[in-house]
């Protein structure tokens, strides 16, 4: 699918002429897994123009399914590409604004320093009762989670092990708290600055699961607002994209 590189410039130019005329804020919908970043660019653009960027945190799949019935967001930052794509071609996108602002790596992760081992053997010796991963219906790092345990073999003997989240920031929660040994979280929340935040870790191969592209689009209810198209343009600009790779995502 071929992504436009870019707003037109003369839109961020009026975008911005707008902005240097009062504060105003927009309303963003991000996916889960894109919660930390988003919170320190949020702060970024806010500090830098004025403009306050109001979050909400959730699946992809379920805030496409709000956005259909009439949710109130001006910006998707999906955990996809393919539901950006799907609300433009819906009308619910202002078509040719999708873009990918970050790729996504999925990880096997355990609070437990000693627990999962570098090569992701721990998934074959089953040394664990619980895997927590994200619902892979509506969040996509549960359907890479899933492509990736089927790769390798494993899926039917894990399934019964499963504890499901309804988000990837409720699959990483159920780890840290011990309410499941390990399970299959994006490589951002427990990643920060080139260390990882603490426990165990293993780098699933990108060979095993479809790339993770995540894309932004401005929603219908964005037309013609100048802060909903800058802040898309701050998300492609040196802070943001700095902060977006400090959390091990990938840069296009």
């Amino acid at each position: 699918m071929k992504r436009p590189s870019a707003l037109p410039l003369a839109v961020i130019a009026a975008a911005f002429v707008t902005l240097s005329a009062h504060a105003d804020e927009v309303q963003v919908a991000v996916a889960a897994n894109f919660t930390a970043p988003m919170q320190q660019i949020a702060a970024l653009f806010e500090k830098d123009t004025g403009h306050k960027a109001v979050l909400a945190f959730g699946s992809t799949g379920k805030f496409y399914a709000q956005i259909a019935n009439g949710a109130p967001f001006e910006i998707l930052l999906a955990a996809d590409d393919e539901t950006p794509a799907r609300l433009e071609k819906e009308g619910l996108g202002i078509a040719g604004s999708h873009f990918t602002y970050a790729i996504g790596k999925l990880v096997l992760w355990s609070a437990n320093p000693d627990l999962v081992d570098a090569g992701g053997a721990v998934l074959k010796t089953g040394n664990f009762k619980h895997l927590a991963l994200a619902n892979p219906k509506t969040a996509p790092y549960g359907a890479a989670a899933i492509e990736a345990m089927g790769k390798l073999g494993v899926l039917p003997a894990l399934q019964p092990r499963f504890v499901q989240g309804d988000n990837i920031t409720q699959t990483q929660q159920f780890v840290a708290s011990g309410n499941a040994e390990l399970g299959f979280v994006a490589l951002s929340q427990v990643f920060k600055d080139g260390k990882l935040g603490g426990g165990s870790m293993w780098m699933v191969p990108a060979n095993l699961y479809e790339p993770i592209l995540q894309d932004a689009v401005l929603l219908a209810k964005g037309r013609d607002k100048a802060v909903p198209v800058a802040l898309l343009a701050y998300l492609k600009g040196d802070k943001a994209r700095a902060v977006i790779k400090s959390y091990g995502y990938e840069l296009r």
